[in-house]
């Protein structure tokens, strides 16, 4: 499951940032953003709950497939199910917030860049893949190292809330793990292992990426 949050999740404010980047109607794009900025100050049991909801067997996704003429599916229920609700949620809660850092790192590009650009007949298209990523790669990079750094690291609220019984096999993790063994089962000196050996993967993590970004004269130390 990290792959996959790394693998949807990173990526996806970065191409949210450029998207907003294009709208030039000033209204539109403050209203848009802050759309997408609102879930973000939502919490993990409001974002569950709205999430059990929609998915219920009463719910508007399986109202939509009855219309259809499909039969009801108890998702939160299905573990082939649960992995991709996780992701989903996860990329609509934060993709929001993750954008305004690389908004901030376009906004600091030289608008004369795409004024040579366009005199030299680059489209938009040009222009994003020849300034606007590559002045954005540092940023990119950065923020890459650190979420390398929490990459065992689900988030317990997340999983805890979408968690239910039937789908502990596929969605159980490290901390809700540790939630029940030491907390519940007062099994400290496991936990406090199992802790310590999280941290120590994501130093290592990031202090191996960190040195394969060094190469191109990146990186956070």
């Amino acid at each position: 499951m990290p792959f996959y949050l790394l693998i949807f999740g990173f990526p996806a404010p970065i191409i949210l940032a450029l998207l907003f980047n294009e709208i030039r109607i000033r209204f539109l794009k403050k209203s848009v953003q802050s759309l997408f900025y609102l879930p973000h100050f939502l919490s993990w049991v409001i974002v569950g709950g709205i999430v059990f909801e929609l998915l219920s067997s009463q719910g508007v996704v399986n109202g939509i497939r009855e219309w259809f003429g499909a039969e009801t599916i108890l998702f939160m229920q299905e573990e082939s199910y649960f992995r991709t609700i996780v992701v989903i949620s996860s990329v609509w809660k934060n993709v929001g917030w993750g954008t305004i850092v690389y908004l901030a790192a376009i906004t600091s590009i030289n608008p004369s860049l795409y004024e040579a650009s366009v005199i030299d007949g680059a489209n938009r298209w040009k222009q994003v893949r020849y300034i606007t990523l590559p002045l954005m790669f540092p940023t990119i990079l950065v923020l890459f190292l650190l979420n390398i750094g929490n990459f065992l690291e689900l988030g317990f609220d997340q999983i805890y809330n979408l968690l239910t019984p039937m789908t502990y096999s596929v969605g159980d993790i490290i901390e809700t793990y540790v939630y029940r063994a030491g907390v519940l089962q007062g099994q400290y000196s496991m936990t406090t292992a199992i802790g310590l050996f999280q941290s120590l993967v994501g130093f290592v993590l990031i202090w191996i990426f960190n040195r394969m970004a060094r190469k191109t004269e990146q990186g956070l130390w």
